[in-house]
């Protein structure tokens, strides 16, 4: 693949996967919020590399801060949400980018996940929660309890979100291998 076509993969995959931020849904509460954004960035490994899928998702997130922030909701939580993506990202380069089998991408998955809700427990403890209480006026140690408000949501929130961004892009993959086996490296 040409620089410029990779190029143009990047950008093409960024800017959907900036869209896709636009949907987000809640669960568990309404600011723990799953979105999509994570399946183009995925397609970035699989077509490209792991340095375009990292590209893909750093071109997005400033896409999000330039375009569409919210204020420190957004510059406490992009930072969070890049890291939770990466470490997704890393399990999958890892343990299924070279050999793209039902195991490999069951245990990318599963260890996706596992360190999706390891390095979410750690971030939300020293890095969200203080400073959303400073910053944004939202105490979460007041409302719920720190430990109870990971223990309760930190943790459930990211395993359910590693389980359905990965069965969404088994999904997606298989639907798409036809188209992609076209494009792949």
């Amino acid at each position: 693949m040409t620089n410029t076509r990779k190029m143009a993969t990047v950008a093409v995959l960024a800017a959907l996967s900036f869209l896709l931020m636009f949907y987000q849904i809640p669960l568990i509460a309404e600011f723990l919020k799953l979105d999509f954004s994570i399946i183009p960035i995925l397609l970035a490994l699989v077509l490209l590399d792991f340095k375009s899928s990292v590209a893909v998702l750093l071109i997005r997130s400033v896409l999000k801060l330039a375009l569409n922030g919210h204020g420190v909701e957004t510059l406490i939580g992009m930072p969070i949400n890049i890291a939770a993506i990466l470490v997704f990202v890393i399990f999958f380069a890892l343990f299924w980018e070279k050999k793209r089998d039902l195991t490999s991408y069951l245990l990318a998955s599963f260890l996706g996940t596992l360190g999706l809700t390891a390095s979410m427990l750690v971030l939300n403890a020293f890095y969200a929660i203080p400073l959303y209480a400073r910053f944004a006026n939202f105490d979460i140690g007041q409302v719920f309890g720190v430990g109870k408000y990971l223990l309760t949501m930190i943790v459930p929130f990211n395993l359910l979100e590693g389980v359905i961004w990965a069965v969404a892009f088994w999904l997606i993959y298989t639907l798409l291998t036809p188209v992609l086996k076209r494009y792949e490296k």
